[in-house]
């Protein structure tokens, strides 16, 4: 089979692995020396660092061959899809040409499973070291890691990747046990373990060797089985804790030609995985927890954000004065984000925050107006019910400007 070929089919077998991600990578570059790549240039899959740098990266298999039978995954052994497998030399060969090119800034590279988890893992471990002892090549590297391969593996692969992910695909061992029989929570979550024992390890070393700087990552099928998001986001919320994930990506399910019966004929709403990614930003950078987002079982809403539904569940904290609350509520005003609840604070020091100052800031003042105390400014209607408000601000299309009506009367 021609390269090409293989690209075709295992750059479109990627695809479905949302966790590819380059934030956290150090910055490294090639002036003056003699490496290869850089993971500081602006850049086929698109990613952002940390500060709005948008960073290109080769997404690909290096086979999309597998001995497992996942009942979600399009690869799955007994899936009829077209198979292609690379070789380390290719998936080096494509790497370096396409930095040269000025295509891409790094690699993300994954792996259906071939004859053992060990002999996968050292395939992959093995296109790394070559990519950074032969070629010096210092751009972004994510490896997936493959759970049940032996320990010492993983350790290697750290030592070349910026980072590291093992998908934990579904929330619950139950769900695993009956749509990925070959796989194992219980696994899973040692290979996280002992990724995280390293990487406190190096924390505590500075001088030891480089390990996975980037962190680690995970993913999770959003609608493959019935697991609710309230299961979902909890699920998130232990591995951000016991395992220190720098992201839980989230994965709507994707039917494909002749899929099981097994899993669900018809995909989750893409909104769906949108307020996942929403309330996790919550959970992460913004001190909510899942029990607040979601007090009892059930999904997120589909026609407002988050941070609203709590804000309209939680109206005995509205509206809230902003030259008096601290900058950890003013936050958890819709349309106020950490960064201007900070400048919010560092304002007042100087005088009273006035309205105005909230336009300049570039607030979502539709969101922000019913929830905000300032010095010029009240709610015309603070008793308006949460029902009303939630019509008003809902995202559809057809309700957005209900808001200044109510204002109004």
């Amino acid at each position: 089979m021609e390269l090409t070929d293989k690209l075709e089919i295992l750059a479109d077998a990627a695809k479905y692995d949302a966790s590819c991600a380059s934030s956290g990578a150090p910055k490294r570059n090639s002036i003056g020396k003699d490496g290869l790549g850089a993971s500081t240039g602006m850049g086929i899959c698109h990613s952002y660092t940390p500060d709005g740098r948008c960073v290109s990266l080769l997404k690909i298999l290096l086979t999309n061959f597998c001995v497992y039978d996942c009942q979600y995954c399009v690869n799955r052994r007994t899936s009829n899809v077209p198979r292609a497998r690379f070789t380390v030399q290719e998936v080096v060969k494509l790497t370096v040409d396409f930095y040269l090119r000025n295509y891409i800034d790094g690699l993300f590279l994954s792996s259906g499973i071939i004859q053992s988890a060990d002999y996968t893992m050292e395939q992959l471990v093995a296109i790394a070291r070559e990519l950074r002892e032969t070629h010096q090549f210092r751009g972004y590297i994510h490896l997936k890691t493959i759970p049940d391969a032996d320990p010492a593996l993983i350790a290697a692969a750290g030592l070349y990747a910026d980072r590291l992910s093992v998908n934990i695909e579904l929330p619950s061992q139950a769900s695993i046990a009956r749509l990925a029989p070959e796989k194992n929570v219980h696994t899973i979550k040692l290979a996280m373990g002992a990724i995280r024992l390293r990487l406190d390890e190096k924390a505590e070393e500075p001088k030891a060797p480089a390990f996975a700087p980037a962190g680690q990552s995970t993913q999770m099928i959003v609608g493959a089985d019935a697991s609710d998001d309230k299961h979902i986001l909890g699920t998130a919320e232990t591995l951000y804790s016991s395992y220190k994930l720098k992201r839980v990506y989230y994965s709507a399910f994707s039917p494909i030609p002749d899929s099981p019966k097994s899993v669900p004929l018809a995909p989750p709403p893409m909104q769906r995985e949108h307020r996942l990614y929403q309330a996790d930003f919550l959970l992460r950078s913004y001190g909510f927890q899942v029990s607040e987002l979601l007090p009892g079982d059930g999904n997120l809403a589909l026609d407002i954000d988050p941070k609203l539904a709590w804000a309209l569940a939680n109206r005995e904290h509205f509206p809230m004065d902003l030259n008096r609350a601290d900058a950890g509520m003013i936050a958890r005003v819709p349309g106020i984000g950490l960064r201007n609840a900070q400048r919010i604070v560092e304002l007042r020091r100087m005088r009273r925050v006035r309205y105005a100052d909230l336009s300049r800031l570039r607030c979502s003042m539709k969101k922000v107006a019913p929830f905000i105390i300032v010095a010029d400014y009240a709610p015309a209607r603070d008793t308006t019910p949460s029902e009303t408000l939630r019509r008003a601000m809902s995202d559809a299309p057809q309700q957005m400007n209900l808001w200044p009506e109510l204002q109004a009367g």
